[in-house]
């Protein structure tokens, strides 16, 4: 392999090297998007060391850059900045704390369960809506993204069904258990007597002499 310029040689603090790139690496980069230059800066994380490493962007720079792609167009469909509400479970936690019964813990988790629908339902919904944006999912491979979102939609709801299940079958046990099974034969029954020997012949007549 050809020598490298010292260009291509990306440095860590202090000056230690930790690869090396050829420089057409770092001039397409730089044509694709000049923010990838930010691995060079002196306080980057191992992320974007191993990035710089294999030519590939971490995660947080996807989304850092799909941000600020994206400003004009939050400014025109401004979202909330604050997150969705967490709804207070105290209530629900109390009362399961204090159930003696199946019932009356299945009542508090049938509760939450109905409480919890609607949200999860929107979320589900949304979800969707992704996956079908602009007919992406139209003859989508399994484990595309478009298929990736359908399955978390499709999830976000199993949460409920799976509890529900669960609940369920707790009540089964307590109010329709299975019925016992047979219990098993107290043992071998003792054989019977052999059969007995055939009778003797009866005697015939006496021969002549």
């Amino acid at each position: 392999m050809r020598a490298l310029p010292t260009s291509a040689v990306r440095r860590l603090p202090h000056g230690q090297p930790t690869s090396t790139i050829p420089d057409f690496f770092f001039q397409e980069t730089i044509l694709r998007d000049p923010d990838f230059e930010l691995y060079d800066n002196v306080g980057r994380d191992a992320d974007q060391i191993a990035a710089a490493r294999y030519g590939i962007a971490t995660d947080n720079d996807l989304l850092r850059w799909a941000k600020r792609d994206a400003e004009n167009f939050l400014a025109r469909h401004p979202l909330p900045e604050q997150d969705l509400p967490t709804p207070d479970l105290t209530p629900y936690l109390d009362a399961l704390a204090a159930a003696e019964t199946p019932a009356e813990a299945s009542a508090v988790t049938q509760r939450l369960l109905d409480a919890a629908h609607p949200l999860l339902h929107a979320i589900s919904n949304y979800l969707v809506a992704a996956a079908r944006w602009r007919d992406q999912n139209r003859g989508a491979e399994l484990g595309s993204p478009p298929k990736m979102l359908m399955t978390a939609a499709s999830h976000s709801l199993s949460v409920l069904a799976l509890a529900h299940q669960a609940d369920l079958a707790i009540l089964r046990a307590e109010y329709d258990p299975a019925p016992a099974p047979p219990s098993p034969q107290q043992g071998p029954k003792a054989p019977g007597l052999p059969p007995s020997p055939p009778s003797a012949p009866p005697a015939g007549p006496t021969p002549g002499r």
